[in-house]
């Protein structure tokens, strides 16, 4: 690629090796924060707006606008080593290049001119796609540079069926007539009344006109969550269509009574079972940011175990049901076996938590799962129900003595000790890798499957964190050059099934890194991680690594003494290093737990603390 001559802008795509921030880039100092949440909107919505910069020697260029998205690229790049085959637009991106210096500096100076408008529908599929991976508004506002309440108005509409955005893209409809379909919850509808608004140029008023006449059809979300026969006995009336498969319902009153009466009776039932709270929602789903789901917090029912015999018969009705041949006696069968899988809520829980009601789009009645209210998070917190978070902004309390790069290294360990403990049930490994082949599990796969390792080993010190061997050692051979794989191969299977089913636990062990959070606690029970069996903290993996005034807490609170107390006030007088040694000796030396008294019960809280947010 040669430096560009001409007067206009012209674009190119470069690898991002070829790529580097320009000393004109505003955004020298990014943190890393808002890079990783950029990188993630990128991945899940793609590289919306272009990045600018100054072609440079040997097919290089320098960014001169976009400085934070490129950060997110590179920081994607090392996540994904495989990025260049999985998401090629990504590994290349597209770069305005300016023509000249001057321009370069001028589009430096004034970012926002190097991006390009985005049609609405491009805007509002990018929005639908971040809040479909969990991202907030807040975050889809930093991401796209815009305020909170357009990526509102914006993701109102992001529930539409793809084929009016569609037309939208297409500039079959304005902007204002796709808010228009937003009051129909009727999809077929919502596309007969689309193909009329087309042909015949339809206002605003008039296409909410026909998603609302005074009647509606028997595909109405009410309408089916009511039931016909629920309808008729309130002695509602309706016609039907001759010439189509469509029955009319006139009296909406009456369906809108009958649709909240029935939703009221769900609640009362769930309420009697000892939720703290039962609320019903009169919308198709669960808007996470206007209820504002996201301050919540969330609680999960305890799964059970089912018999040898019962999980034969689980796996004889589930392979029925895959195809399509299970009657209905036999699904009952089958639900109930789920049901206990699937486990329930005690009653501590429901004591704490509740649920939300709704109906969705196909007529189904939906619950929200557990959840508690953020004014009742800290009860439930006191109580054991709920975990306190170990994301909590700085706004929810005291900044953390925890530095961001030692949580990196202590969420490593953790993630070793999982693997650690995953290598006891190689046949929960093995099953697990087939769940992951045999869904798309997007970013909650249970393993790895990379180019590169699961990180499990502390960046900087591993003193006192030991792993069973298999993770540590005899690395994949490489194979680069090799001449006869076949040779190869027939080798490795001749040293036999043990050999083989060693090699792929222990690989499979390696890769693990968690999946979901049901799924990770369902792994979690059988394999019974505990992170103290392969780590313990000292003066040169922790407490070295932590401010002195935390190191005071930790001694006080693992001997049960009051701030006052001799040993606590002699304790914090000490140097920082001095304090961290004798920390490491109340961990590993039995003779000065001996000399400062400590009892049974203190050897048990500290044989087993941890620090904050690291389980």
């Amino acid at each position: 690629m040669t430096k560009q001559s001409k007067i206009i802008a012209t674009e190119a795509r470069f690898p991002l090796a070829k790529l580097s921030l320009s000393p004109m880039n505003p955004r020298q100092d990014v943190p890393q924060a808002d890079v990783i949440e950029l990188a993630e909107s990128i991945w899940a919505a793609g590289l919306i707006q272009s990045i600018a910069g100054l072609a440079g020697k040997k097919d290089t260029a320098e960014i001169v606008a976009g400085g934070r998205r490129l950060r997110a690229l590179q920081y994607l790049a090392e996540q994904h080593p495989d990025i260049a085959e999985t998401r090629p637009e990504l590994a290349n991106p597209m770069v305005m290049l300016a023509p000249d210096a001057e321009t370069a500096e001028a589009w430096a100076n004034m970012e926002n001119v190097a991006r390009r408008d985005l049609h609405p529908a491009e805007e509002i599929r990018a929005y639908g796609k971040m809040e479909a991976k969990g991202g907030t508004v807040g975050a889809i506002a930093r991401a796209f540079a815009v305020n909170e309440k357009h990526v509102y108005r914006r993701l109102a509409l992001a529930h539409l069926p793809e084929r009016v955005l569609d037309a939208l893209a297409a500039n079959e409809i304005s902007l204002s007539n796709a808010a228009a379909f937003t009051v129909s919850n009727d999809e077929k509808v919502t596309l007969e009344v689309l193909e009329r608004a087309k042909e015949s140029n339809f206002s605003d008023h008039q296409i909410k006109q026909a998603l609302k006449p005074d009647s509606v059809r028997n595909s109405d979300r009410r309408v089916i969550y009511v039931t016909e026969a629920g309808y008729d006995e309130a002695g509602g009336r309706k016609n039907a269509d001759l010439f189509s498969d469509q029955t009319f319902f006139d009296d909406v009153i009456l369906l809108d009574e009958l649709f909240t009466a029935k939703l009221t009776d769900a609640v009362e039932t769930l309420q009697a079972d000892g939720w703290k709270w039962v609320e019903a929602i009169q919308d198709h789903y669960l808007c996470h940011y206007t209820m504002g789901l996201e301050k919540f917090g969330r609680v999960y029912a305890e799964g059970g175990d089912l018999s040898e015999e019962e999980g034969e018969r689980y796996d004889a009705l589930a392979e029925l049901a895959n195809g399509d041949v299970l009657d209905e006696d036999g699904q009952a069968e089958l639900a109930a076996l789920q049901a206990i899988i699937d486990g329930t809520y005690t009653d501590e829980q429901r004591a704490h938590a509740g649920l939300y009601v709704y109906v969705d789009g196909q007529g189904n009645q939906c619950l929200s799962g557990a959840l508690v209210k953020p004014e009742d998070k800290k009860a439930a917190i006191e109580a054991g129900i709920l975990r306190k978070s170990a994301h909590s902004s700085a706004n929810d309390g005291p900044k953390s003595p925890i530095s961001q790069k030692l949580r990196d290294d202590l969420n490593r360990v953790t993630k070793g000790a999982r693997q650690h403990a995953a290598l006891r049930d190689p046949d929960l490994l093995i099953d697990l890798l087939a769940y992951q082949l045999s869904h798309t599990l997007h970013w909650d796969s249970p393993f790895g499957l990379t180019k590169t390792d699961v990180p499990n080993w502390p960046s900087t010190e591993a003193e006192g964190y030991a792993l069973d061997e298999r993770l540590t050692t005899n690395p994949s051979r490489n194979m680069w050059g090799a001449k006869d794989l076949g040779a190869s191969f027939r080798a490795f299977r001749k040293k036999g099934a043990e050999h083989v089913r060693g090699e792929l636990t222990r690989f499979l062990a390696a890769q693990f890194s968690g999946g979901d959070e049901k799924l990770a606690a369902l792994v979690d029970k059988a394999t019974k991680p505990d992170t103290r069996e392969v780590w313990t903290p000292n003066a040169a993996n922790f407490f070295g690594r932590v401010g002195g005034p935390y190191m005071v807490k930790i001694w006080r609170d693992l001997l049960e003494l009051a701030e006052d107390h001799p040993t606590v006030t002699t304790f914090a007088k000490l140097k920082k290093g001095e304090k961290a040694a004798k920390l490491e000796a109340l961990f590993t030396q039995s003779d000065l737990r001996s000399a400062l008294g400590v009892t049974e019960a203190q050897v048990a809280r500290i044989d087993a603390w941890l620090p904050e947010g690291m389980d």
